[in-house]
This record gives C-alpha cells, sequence and structure tokens, in this order.
C-alpha cells in the first residue's frame, strides 16, 4: 500500500463541470482519487507516529492489512477507505501529537486489519481487545464475545449465522452502508458538529430506512439518473442522525464517503443525498485546489440560513443548493407535485448569494473562475422556466427576507448585497 499522495491536476474544462455540480465521469473519478490518496496518507501517518514506529505492535497490523492486500486488493481497499475509518485515521494522528488528553485508539487498527482479512480470505491468527463487550470489525459488523478479555481471532471468526454475530445493515440496491454500528462512524462528543449519530437501530428501524431509501432511489432514478449514479459511486454510508439533531442531513469532513441523514419521506431524502454529496464533492477538490483565503469569520447573508456565514460556509451552501435548483428542475419536468415551486424558491435563493461569492477579494484564480461557472450553471436554467411567474415570485420573496436579515444584522448588511 502506498502512502504517497498522487499529483493532481484540475483543468479548466474539469473545474467548470464540477462546478456546475453536474455529474460526470472525469469529476467522479477525481472526487474518489483524492480521497483514496487523502487515506493512504493518514494512515501511514498513523503507523509512523505509532509508539514503536514500524517495529511496534501497529505494525503487525499494517503487515496483516499489507498480507490481505495481496490476497484481495478490492476487499481491503474498501475496509481502508471506509468512511468511518477517516474519522478514526484523523482523531488518531491528533491524538498521537496531543501531549495531553485521551489516548490514542490503537487497537483499531487491529480491527482494521481482521476485517480486511476476513473479507479477503487470507488465513491469520491475532488477538484484539473488545471494548464494552463488543468487538467492531469495520464494513462486516460487530462480535460480542462469551467472554471478558482478549478475544482470539482467526479466518473463521465470522459466523453471520452466529448470535453473537451482528451484520452491518446493507441498504437495498446497492453497497451502501446504513451504519449505526462502528464507533467511528461520526466524530466524538469533543468534536464541534452540530449532529450526532443515532443508536444502534431495532429491526423494525432497518426496516423503515429500507422502505426510505428505496422510495428515494427511485425517484433519483425517474428524475436524475446521472445523479442517481453519481450517489451510487461516492457514498458508501448513511449514519442515522439520533434525536435533536438540527439538521435534515449533513456531511463532515472526515467521513469522506458518508452522509448522516434523518429518516425522512423519500422525497425528501432524495433531496438530501443530492444536496450532502456535493458537499462531500467540494471537500474533496479544495484539498487538492484552493478556492479562497478568507478566513472564518461569519460575516455573510446566506438565504438558507438565518446565521452568517463564513465564505467557506457560503460558498458550500451555494453549491449544494445549486444542485439542489437542478434536480428538482427535472423533477419538475417529470410532472413531480410541488417540484416547479422548489426549483424556484432554491434558484432564487442561489441567484441572490451569488454576487457575493463572485467579488469576494480573497477568492482565488481558481475560486473566480469556479464560481463563474456555477453563476453560467445558475444562468443556464432559464432555457427550462417554471411555468407562470414563479420564478419571479421566489425572488420578491428572497428579497424580503434579505431587508429582515439586514435588520437583524445591522453591521453585517454590506456582505448582504447583490
Amino acid at each position: 500500500m502506498t502512502a504517497a499522495l498522487t499529483g493532481f491536476t484540475v483543468t479548466s474544462a474539469l473545474l467548470g463541470a464540477l462546478a456546475s455540480t453536474e455529474p460526470s465521469a472525469d469529476g467522479t473519478r477525481l472526487v474518489r482519487d483524492i480521497r483514496r490518496s487523502k487515506r493512504l496518507v493518514l494512515l501511514r501517518g498513523v503507523l509512523d507516529a505509532a509508539p514503536g514506529g514500524r517495529a511496534g505492535e501497529a505494525a503487525d497490523h499494517w503487515a496483516l492489512l499489507e498480507e490481505a492486500e495481496r490476497h484481495d486488493p478490492d476487499a481491503v481497499r474498501d475496509v481502508l477507505h471506509y468512511p468511518a475509518t477517516g474519522v478514526w485515521a484523523e482523531e488518531t494522528l491528533r491524538r498521537l501529537h496531543a501531549p495531553y488528553g485521551p489516548p490514542a485508539d490503537l487497537g483499531h487498527l487491529g480491527a482494521l486489519a481482521v476485517a480486511a482479512a476476513l473479507r479477503s480470505g487470507v488465513a491469520f491468527k491475532a488477538t484484539l481487545r473488545p471494548t464494552h463487550g463488543r468487538l467492531v470489525l469495520p464494513t462486516l459488523g460487530l462480535l460480542r464475545p462469551a467472554r471478558p478479555g482478549p478475544l482470539a481471532l482467526t479466518e473463521c471468526s465470522w459466523d453471520p449465522d452466529d448470535p453473537a454475530t451482528l451484520a452491518l445493515h446493507t441498504l437495498p440496491g446497492g453497497r451502501t452502508a446504513l451504519d449505526d454500528l462502528d464507533p467511528y462512524r461520526a466524530p466524538g462528543p469533543a468534536h464541534p458538529a452540530p449532529v450526532r449519530p443515532a443508536r444502534r437501530l431495532t429491526p423494525k428501524g432497518h426496516k423503515r430506512w429500507d422502505t426510505q431509501w428505496s422510495g428515494a432511489l427511485t425517484l433519483l432514478d425517474r428524475y436524475d439518473t446521472a445523479r442517481a449514479d453519481e450517489i451510487g459511486l461516492l457514498l458508501r454510508s448513511v449514519v442515522p442522525l439520533g434525536g435533536g439533531s438540527r439538521s435534515s442531513g449533513a456531511t463532515l469532513p472526515a467521513a469522506a464517503g458518508s452522509v448522516l441523514a434523518r429518516t425522512q419521506a423519500p422525497p425528501a431524502l432524495a433531496a438530501t443525498l443530492v444536496h450532502e454529496v456535493q458537499h462531500g464533492k467540494l471537500t474533496a477538490l479544495a484539498d487538492v485546489l484552493t478556492l479562497h483565503t478568507a478566513d472564518r469569520t461569519p460575516r455573510h447573508w446566506a438565504p438558507w440560513r438565518s446565521d452568517p456565514r463564513p465564505l467557506e460556509g457560503l460558498l458550500h451552501g451555494a453549491y449544494a443548493h445549486l444542485a439542489l435548483a437542478g434536480y428538482w428542475q427535472r423533477a419538475a419536468l417529470y410532472g413531480a407535485r410541488g417540484a416547479w415551486a422548489q426549483h424556484a424558491r432554491i434558484r432564487a435563493q442561489v441567484a441572490a448569494a451569488l454576487p457575493a461569492l463572485r467579488r469576494h477579494s480573497q477568492l482565488t484564480a481558481a475560486g473566480r473562475e469556479f464560481t463563474a461557472a456555477m453563476a453560467a450553471a445558475e444562468r443556464a436554467m432559464d432555457d427550462l422556466p417554471p411555468p407562470g411567474d414563479q420564478h419571479a415570485v421566489a425572488r420578491r420573496a428572497v428579497d424580503r427576507e434579505r431587508r429582515a436579515w439586514c435588520t437583524q444584522h445591522p453591521e453585517l448588511a454590506p456582505f448582504a448585497q447583490g
């Protein structure tokens, strides 16, 4: 397994295609390649920073990963690039370099190695220590040993029919997992994220998700096949959101390829998936291309939120909503109820936010090119306008919301001008 970060070239044509939010084979390939390279660098960083370096226990786990890779590279790649693995890698690397705080969970590297070995079919022996009476094996599920203490594992240790084994739930229609098991499916309580994962679901909860997921995929396939295909290629897991979360969906940079979402009706879930996958695409692009040099100060008006946003948040929001406007336009053309109103409202929001983005003084040359292509994609929606005056009505509503926001935040009014 190499840990060298591949050099990436983003041509103007590819940058424009990504900026439009429209799926493309080259864009999807770039996003996946960036994610894979970044993950390998993180994993190598964990190995190099672990106590004992390449001669310690972590090195033994890494050696098992390499042996499994020789037998089945695809299986090992899926384990290492599983979204939750990224959360663990970032948290572990942070803890290894922190002088104080909780110790790094290097035992999880052993769980990754065992999961990879089990999936590859290689013969092996390993001993791991379960946590709170359970051992999670990423992409597979968890084991609940009958006795406390270290657990000896071999290639025969995973039996889906064993009552002590709980397999990870796979959603219908593909390889996307509904992950309510992995301890790293979302950052821990110390992470400043306004979302938290749900606890382990009941069989009834899994069935409800299956129904809603199948319905959402049916709508995506019907209205926007290209986006349905893109979601299938870029989304590896869905993490159910717990009660009290303020959002219907979220994407966390460390968990590339995952979306946190609450249970919702299929039309809403389809829209959530379209929206959140865009955040993942833009995050990957920003790992290899600087679009702006602005700080994190929240000062900009975002028509889809009541609180001021930093430039990064405004850019992400406009990008995800641009994709949503395109999705609802296609859904409307297929006769989806209420879709024209959704399209008109969201497009008006994007159109109101783009001027502030495009004139920002801290955009890089790539950022100016990217936002210009976003604006071109928004204007191109004029080719298929909603019936009547729906778009004009939506623009007037957004203007009223802008004025109200400026009244509430008078010191930030200059950052809300169109």
